[in-house]
């Protein structure tokens, strides 16, 4: 694999950020004190990877525009009250990364979150030198729309067949599909290996710091 790609694509929040169990804390509290009904753990983890607008649409659908207003509001005061930190990152991610690069791949970041959340994580965790092109749902098409991935080939100059796509959720190996785009899915985060398999990525590995030994022997 490693002399047949130029570009990898990653997933922040599960791939690179260890953060899947505080997300669904956070929509379980700000569902709460929206008054709606709270999701259960499955149901949580199942919108991770979405934009949050989507992520609402599809645990409470058919819910009014001040209703969705509200718990957006909540959530992000909630997800707040953590303070980010490279310590948040997976054991050994910015030494892969930095690998990654030395080694000649360019390095990209697609996610769900909003351009401010991503801009804070890339800051506060000093990771934003290692990526060259990032897209965030709220500045094009959520999960699993391809727009993401198409916006960054399109920037980066780099043809599908020499892209992967690397995530822990559904959402990112969808994604990558429907780009006509490789996938490698990570089981440490939202969805279990069985799951990921399901949808036939390239590989699946258990932890982001299984990548060195595929893509970097």
């Amino acid at each position: 694999m490693r002399h047949e790609t130029d570009l990898l694509i990653f997933d922040w929040d599960g791939t690179l950020f260890d953060s899947i169990d505080w997300i669904v804390t956070c929509l379980q509290q700000a569902a709460c004190q929206t008054g709606l009904r709270e999701p259960s753990q499955r149901e949580a983890r199942s919108v991770i990877g979405l934009s949050l607008q989507a992520a609402l649409d599809a645990l409470y659908p058919g819910e009014d525009e001040a209703t969705a207003h509200r718990l957006v509001t909540h959530y992000r005061q909630i997800y707040h009250t953590r303070p980010l930190s490279s310590l948040g990152l997976y054991e050994g991610v910015p030494e892969l990364l930095l690998a990654l690069r030395e080694a000649g791949y360019q390095l990209a970041v697609a996610t769900g979150k909003a351009r401010s959340g991503l801009d804070a994580a890339l800051n506060e965790t000093g990771t934003r030198h290692l990526f060259d092109a990032t897209r965030c749902a709220d500045e094009t098409a959520s999960k699993p729309d391809p727009l993401m991935v198409e916006e960054i080939l399109e920037e980066l100059r780099v043809v599908k067949s020499r892209a992967v796509v690397i995530g822990d959720s559904l959402h990112d190996l969808r994604m990558a599909d429907r780009a006509g785009v490789r996938a490698i899915g990570v089981s440490q985060g939202a969805n279990d290996h069985e799951e990921l398999m399901a949808l036939s990525p390239v590989l699946c590995i258990a932890k982001i710091q299984e990548l060195s030994r595929h893509l970097l022997a």
